[in-house]
């Protein structure tokens, strides 16, 4: 009798939290959706890639997370088309880096512009 009282008031409590604060359920789905799938890029990174691989990637998200998102999602895409045979060691992993790199490599340039001021030698020329 006292556990199903207590079940009752557990589950009040909770909607009264839920009309307070809103439903956290739709939060809770997105989470959850978000945690599979990066549950499912891990599964399938830990199977194209070998162990000094993975602690390379995992190095790199650490400094550079946009560029080891990029690698990942390459290597994903490999992976879903076949193209990878058996697992990517060290030394294809950083093949594979400097091709990312190449393909986004921003070219800077600097531009002088020299603007023309008068002198007063110039001016004493009249």
């Amino acid at each position: 009798m006292a556990d199903e009282e207590l079940e009752a008031l557990r589950k009040q409590r909770l909607a009264e939290l839920q009309a307070k604060h809103g439903d956290p359920s739709g939060e809770v789905v997105q989470q959850e959706a978000k945690q599979r799938e990066v549950e499912m890029r891990n599964n399938i990174l830990a199977q194209v890639l070998d162990q000094a691989a993975r602690a390379r990637l995992s190095n790199l998200a650490l400094v550079k997370p946009e560029k080891a998102k990029a690698v990942e999602n390459y290597l994903i895409q490999m992976a879903r088309f076949g193209q990878l045979n058996g697992k990517v060691s060290d030394q294809g992993l950083i093949e594979i880096l400097e091709k990312v790199s190449q393909q986004t490599e921003k070219k800077t340039t600097v531009k002088f512009n020299r603007r023309k001021v008068l002198d007063s030698d110039e001016e004493e020329d009249d």
